[in-house]
């Protein structure tokens, strides 16, 4: 699995794709009507196979709790292709939402056209929008990586949040997430991502 980069393609200032997905209990999601109301909203293309995900995925559920209190809401998307990784299909994700405490919906993009529609790129890739619904910040979590002596605190992303929540202006120094590719079902990959 290649390591690749967040394409940082969606442009600052951009208002969220809208998408309807399942979740893996079942419901469906529209972003319109989940958001509605919030303070702040973070869209993160995750899944479970990734060890990069792996490595922050309890940091994000701690974010997604505290921040949830200042209502900044959060979703999940998977948009692997679980031929290639099973562990990404629905029962792993219920597994992983169970062992990691997610707090938050865990969305499954099969057709994998949230993931482009996003430019998404990588996993773990974040999205953050005000309550405009307008995108403030994309890119990493915070400098950490697997195997790094680095710790994971979402510094980038809390910094991002906070500025969101207290109406300040969001730094437009951000640096790229990296991880696995999204995993695209063969024939399906998006031109950003074939370069």
């Amino acid at each position: 699995m290649p390591i690749v980069e967040s394409s940082m393609l969606m442009e600052l200032g951009n208002r969220m794709p809208e998408f309807k997905l399942p979740e893996v209990h079942g419901a469906s999601i529209i972003a319109n009507d989940f958001f509605d109301g919030a303070d702040g909203s973070l869209v993160a293309f995750i899944c479970r196979h990734c060890p990069y995900v792996q490595h922050m995925q309890e940091g994000l559920a701690d974010f997604a709790r505290e921040y949830e209190q200042r209502n900044l809401i959060t979703v999940g998307i998977c948009s692997s292709d679980v031929e290639q990784y099973s562990a990404d299909d629905i029962e792993g994700l219920k597994e992983q939402v169970q062992e990691i405490g997610f707090n938050f919906p865990y969305l499954v993009d099969e057709g994998q056209e949230v993931a482009k529609a996003f430019s998404a790129m990588c996993t773990p890739d974040l999205f953050l929008f005000d309550g405009e619904g307008r995108l403030v910040y994309r890119g990493q979590f915070d400098d950490s990586r697997p195997k790094s002596a680095i710790g994971v605190t979402g510094s980038d992303l809390r910094a991002a949040a906070d500025a969101v929540l207290d109406g300040g202006d969001v730094s437009g120094d951000q640096k790229p997430s990296s991880g696995c590719n999204v995993a695209w079902k063969p024939g399906n990959e998006p031109d950003y991502y074939l370069g």
